[in-house]
């Protein structure tokens, strides 16, 4: 992590929004974050897209170790000097990439990565990942393989769908190659190939599993189910670590504020609730959010009679104390409706 100061801030974002604007222009739609109108659930919209409406069988979940921590410097400058001629933007982006890092009171070095927390770190991974992997993807892989494939990734996190196992492990030996070129290494622990897709389940029970296996990606959970009609569809939920993440700073919260008015502390996790809402609010997830709301409800109520030198606040007063200060109630901002339709792959 690296946070600049004020002037240096001001003058990444004004590089940032000059460089964006170039680069616009050659990334690929599969690339998603850090890029104006294409977020989370514009790339879990696309995910859901690829596999529900395609001849997808086989994905691989891959994960960058230490992305941010091992790009190479030269590398990058020399991606960026392939599109950007002016030596004036070349030398801010060669001093942001390697001024020293101050620790314990010690300045060391800094001879490989980018620190995250500048206006530039997450355009600068875009710009050496679309050329270390989406465009090898694109036009070198893809091309060579016998069925479908498709590429989703959201800035160091990223996807691969497949039609056709083989093909799937012939691009897995080759990804580790192309990335190992370049600095960059798979986290083994987080990389696996998973059947998923349409006949998931069926092969399933002939390797005997109960269900097919699941993959993550963005914070969810997602799995192999059918509608109400019998027909496929891949559902989605909070994955597990992020809501006992989510559950642990909403205590943690209501711990540091309890001391405060109810009123003071309804305006505090309402903003809370609506962020958390707003992220997860994704189709299929209602119960999760349900969850989220019911454990908040019920620490609140513990943390007032904690502080109640009358006993513990009962349900019946803790519901007028709602009425009065209410929560915000859990709600889809992505519903099933909208979740094709922001699609872009």
């Amino acid at each position: 992590m690296g946070v600049p100061c004020v002037a240096d801030r001001a003058l990444q974002r004004s590089a940032a929004q000059v460089l964006t604007t170039i680069y616009e222009q050659d990334f690929l739609p599969c690339s998603f974050g850090g890029r104006p109108g294409r977020g989370t659930h514009q790339a879990l919209a696309s995910l859901h897209e690829v596999i529900s409406g395609r001849q997808v069988e086989w994905v691989l979940e891959a994960d960058l170790k230490n992305f941010f921590g091992s790009l190479s410097h030269e590398w990058m400058l020399r991606f960026v000097e392939h599109r950007v001629g002016d030596p004036r933007l070349i030398s801010l982006i060669r001093r942001w990439l390697k001024a020293s890092i101050l620790e314990d009171g010690e300045i060391s070095a800094n001879e490989e990565g980018t620190p995250q927390g500048g206006s530039i770190s997450v355009l600068l991974s875009n710009v050496y990942l679309h050329y270390v992997l989406d465009l090898w993807f694109e036009r070198v892989a893809k091309p060579r393989l016998r069925g479908e494939a498709y590429l989703v990734r959201y800035i160091d996190d990223f996807v691969l769908c497949f039609q056709y196992r083989a093909d799937a492990l012939r691009v897995q030996k080759a990804l580790c190659q192309r990335l190992r070129k370049f600095g960059l290494t798979l986290e083994s622990t987080k990389t696996k190939l998973v059947e998923f897709g349409r006949f998931a389940q069926r092969h399933a029970s002939k390797r005997g599993r109960n269900r097919p296996q699941t993959i993550y990606f963005l914070g969810f959970t997602l799995y192999c189910t059918r509608n109400r009609k019998g027909n496929f569809r891949v559902g989605l939920r909070t994955e597990k670590s992020r809501l006992r993440r989510s559950l642990m700073r909403f205590q943690d919260q209501m711990r540091r504020m309890r001391h405060l008015s109810i009123r003071e502390q309804a305006d505090i996790l309402n903003p809370m609730l609506r962020g958390h809402y707003a992220y997860y609010g994704i189709a299929g997830n209602f119960r999760a959010l349900q969850r989220v709301h019911r454990a908040v409800e019920c620490y609140w109520r513990i943390m007032l009679s904690s502080r109640s030198w009358k006993g513990q606040v009962l349900w019946k007063q803790f519901q007028q104390l709602k009425e009065r200060f209410p929560l915000v109630r859990p709600r889809l901002y992505l519903p099933y409706s909208e979740l094709q339709a922001i699609a872009v792959l």
